[in-house]
């Protein structure tokens, strides 16, 4: 599968790199970001990939998180895709910032207009991994995945759905209970049509009920200001007391005075890093 680079800036002796190609599982053009740490030189290195959240491209977290040096220090290769397909002229693919365009959820899409285009879920488990795998010094035994609210859900999902495909997880603000929350009923009512029973499959506290062990070590923070979380569109409580009842580890920390911004996530990027260093490079 071709690809085209789009951009490349060296940064922290590594290149910070944009490219394009056509995902045959979206049906359109997909961008995605991904860091090269100097080790990419000389070796093989493990693969983190994050998820952003609603209304992002592949830009944000690389010109915003400012996660560089620490992935360049531990020697991961850090993939961040775009959060939907684009340009696929669905009717009402721009409505509205939550649904469509910016706003796949990381969900496969059964309904019509979505269905056809609408499979973050397969592309970010299976075609982008071995695109990257295919054209990067990777080492696709030792993965790991990580995100940010909309993005923290599709984190989150992966991770519950595929045991031991990941190394580790972890997630800032994650959206931990879809079939809940507003955000959650509009996206996966829109693309999985009216049976909530189909939802479940895509919410992470549905999810780790059903978790078949407790080998996965899960991190989280979350702002105490963020808005998102007064408005109840977070409900992290649902989700650590699933963790909690079904013995799976997570540490959930509660950060003082934080919102749902960037600067939260530049402020915590490193501990995340570390995070998954620690099993990556075990």
């Amino acid at each position: 599968m071709a690809l085209k680079q789009v951009s490349s800036n060296k940064c922290f002796e590594g290149f910070q790199k944009v490219f394009e190609h056509d995902s045959a599982e979206l049906k359109c053009k997909m961008k995605f970001g991904i860091y090269l740490p100097p080790k990419a030189e000389t070796g093989k290195c493990p693969v983190l990939y994050w998820l952003s959240g609603l209304t992002c491209t592949e830009q944000n977290f690389i010109t915003k998180a400012g996660f560089q040096q620490a992935a360049a220090e531990h020697g991961l290769i850090v993939v961040a895709p775009d959060t939907s397909p684009r340009g696929c002229n669905i009717e009402g693919e721009d409505e509205s910032w939550d649904f469509g365009t910016g706003a796949g959820f990381y969900v496969d899409a059964t309904e019509d207009p979505w269905k056809t285009n609408y499979r973050m879920y397969s592309y970010i488990k299976d075609e982008l991994p071995k695109l990257i795998n295919a054209n990067f010094p990777t080492d696709p035994e030792r993965m790991s995945i990580f995100g940010h609210s909309m993005g923290g859900h599709g984190a989150l999902i992966l991770a519950l759905k595929n045991p031991g495909k990941y190394k580790s997880v972890s997630a800032f603000a994650p959206i931990c209970n879809p079939i809940q929350c507003q955000w959650g009923k509009k996206a996966l009512g829109g693309y999985l049509g009216s049976d909530v029973s189909k939802w479940e499959a895509y919410d992470a506290t549905q999810l780790v009920k059903s978790y078949p062990d407790s080998h996965l070590d899960i991190l989280i923070d979350q702002g105490k200001d963020d808005q998102f979380l007064s408005a109840g569109q977070l409900l992290p409580d649902n989700f650590i007391a699933a963790c909690t009842e079904r013995k799976i580890p997570v540490v959930f920390r509660l950060q003082q005075g934080y919102d749902h911004s960037y600067f939260f996530i530049a402020t915590f990027i490193n501990d995340h890093i570390k995070h998954h260093a620690k099993y990556l490079n075990a």
